[in-house]
């Protein structure tokens, strides 16, 4: 949430300029008829009719949802959450013998068998650099004598050693960052005094008239702001100033990560032999976890329920939400990622949303046989593409559908990058999302999305290709549920090849980090040139043949204490 320079948010607040407020968007314009409605959304009503019309009937499909965890009292959620069949909650017996005591929702690998939950997993850059260090730092190194896993550890700690050295700019943005924020901090004080409440919403403050001029000056500044943060006019005044200090302080390790190894709060609550893949049986079966605003938030995109009169509609209409917890405050780890996918798929999950991402995969090899038993299993993986407004054909993003054994891409595995409208933000590409030619697959609203969000049945406006990826989820189990018998690929195409093209005459500009306002077409942010159309895919679909299919060879069978063999064969060859 927080996209814009720490210079120039320093420099609004000195000013206290009005900005102009933005035209109010409706909730739900992601599912709208761009002709109709006069929103980019994904004309997801004329799908369902198209559906309906054709007397489609829908089976039930599971989505795993790997991500910070999901509220699961939510009224809008509760009713579409996968409950594991074989599992008797809260008996703490492991009743289906997977291993996994008590997984009635899913799972957190992120936990502790206390009970406790991991919530803080620092930068994998400095994870990176900081194991090893030792080995490579100052020391002559022949790589004509490395195997190809050693390549690519020592190519990648180099990476990181450029990378990881601080800039006097990184050091006054922070100084910047740190003053805006006591601004805000006193401002916040002084509102709530006035308004009498410790909570409030930018909604509210901009209802609100003060009676002092101290009030009335620090409603100006807060607002201005919220503004240039780009914060939504429902997130409280204490969520984001969570949000805020937990931003600073991230950058205060990142900052000291150069001197000072990253805590391993790993090691003080998971306790795994994190060097082991075959150690898997770590975690516990709280899956809302200490934080589970993004991964709630996911959720209702995806499959909120529908036409029940509260909240919000999500894309799938008979959808039951699996929650895999793998996403902390930081860098997720490979070894959650992965076993992450495995738990999905032998739990049943035919689409998984993979809402994160990062710079760095230390242990791809084995996200690498996740993503190939997922393949195998027909399962479909969606991957938000990530909001640096950079080129993923160019900057490394992870997890990523190539494989590092051969180099060839996932046919499984779907990169989603954010649209927008142009009445939103003045163009159809996000300003903040990644895009590439070769490794961005589709675009899908993800700017001013309204979902659900935890603390009592609540909702709220977030974006990010993190919210584009389950726009792009929900449509993908909408499809499986109602043509159950194409293939996770065959789902992929119908995707992918359905999209529609804006006219010519509406603006793209490509995403940027500096708002240089250059005009580009969709064919250069992504590989088939438009926005994701519920309608079209379906149209699709509806005429596509069922996959002919060979029967998969069984799995050797599993042992209580290693993975199936023939599950983590790669992980044994060089990659």
């Amino acid at each position: 949430m927080i996209q814009r320079t720490t210079l120039a948010l320093f420099a609004f607040l000195l000013t206290a300029t009005v900005s102009n407020a933005q035209q109010d968007v409706p909730n739900g314009w992601h599912l709208m008829n761009p002709a109709k409605d006069s929103f980019y959304g994904i004309d997801l009503a004329r799908a369902y009719k198209f559906l309906k019309d054709k007397n489609k009937k829908p089976t039930p499909i599971i989505v795993a949802v790997l991500d910070s965890g999901v509220d699961t009292a939510h009224e809008d959620l509760k009713g579409i959450l996968w409950h594991n069949p074989k599992e008797i909650p809260g008996n703490g017996i492991d009743d289906d013998g997977n291993g996994y005591v008590d997984d009635v929702y899913g799972w957190n690998f992120l936990g502790g068998k206390d009970g406790q939950n991991l919530k803080n997993a620092g930068a994998e850059k400095a994870r990176v650099y900081h194991k090893y260090k030792d080995k490579y730092l100052n020391k002559t190194v022949d790589t004509l004598q490395m195997t190809e896993d050693e390549k690519y550890t020592y190519k990648m700690w180099q990476r990181s050693a450029a990378e990881i050295t601080v800039s006097a700019e990184d050091q006054m943005n922070l100084m910047y960052l740190e003053i805006a924020a006591k601004g805000i901090k006193s401002n916040d004080k002084i509102i709530r005094k006035e308004m009498g409440k410790e909570e409030y919403t930018i909604d509210e403050l901009e209802k609100f008239i003060p009676q002092t001029d101290a009030g009335r000056k620090a409603k100006l500044a807060y607002l201005n702001a919220m503004k240039i943060f780009t914060v939504e006019s429902d997130m409280k005044n204490t969520a984001f100033i969570a949000e805020l200090d937990s931003y600073i302080d991230g950058r205060k390790e990142a900052i000291a990560a150069k001197d000072n190894a990253p805590h391993n709060y790993r090691t003080d609550i998971i306790k795994d032999d994190y060097s082991n893949i075959h150690d898997k049986f770590y975690g516990n079966g709280d899956v809302m976890g200490a934080g589970p605003m993004h991964g709630t938030h996911v959720s209702g995109i995806i499959g909120a329920q529908r036409n029940n009169g509260i909240g919000m509609d999500g894309v799938a209409d008979n959808v039951r939400i699996m929650t895999v917890r793998v996403v902390p405050d930081g860098d997720e780890y490979d070894k959650d990622i992965a076993l992450g996918i495995f738990y999905a798929v032998d739990n049943g999950a035919k689409v998984i949303n993979m809402s994160f991402g990062k710079a760095y995969s230390p242990e791809k090899k084995w996200v690498d046989s996740a993503i190939r038993y997922a393949a195998a299993k027909d399962v479909l993986i969606i991957h938000a593409a990530g909001n640096e407004s950079a080129d993923v054909d160019v900057k490394e993003n992870f997890p990523s559908a190539y494989y590092l054994k051969d180099n060839k891409k996932a046919e499984n595995f779907i990169t989603v990058g954010a649209s927008s409208d142009p009445k939103i933000s003045g163009s159809l590409a996000a300003s903040f999302s990644n895009y590439g030619k070769q490794n961005v697959d589709v675009f899908a609203p993800g700017v001013k999305i309204y979902s659900t969000v935890p603390g009592g049945n609540q909702y709220a406006n977030l974006q990010g290709t993190s919210m584009a990826a389950p726009v792009v989820t929900g449509l993908a189990a909408m499809l499986r549920s109602y043509y159950p018998n194409l293939s996770a690929v065959q789902i992929k195409q119908a995707i992918e090849k359905s999209e529609y093209a804006p006219e010519g005459s509406v603006a793209v500009l490509k995403p940027s980090k500096d708002n240089s306002k250059e005009i580009v077409s969709m064919k250069d942010l992504e590989k088939n040139a438009g926005i994701v159309n519920a309608y079209g895919a379906v149209e699709l679909a509806d005429k596509m043949k069922p996959a002919v299919t060979a029967t998969p060879k069984p799995l050797v069978k599993e042992k209580k204490d290693a993975l199936p063999k023939s599950t983590f064969k790669p992980l044994n060859t060089k990659q």
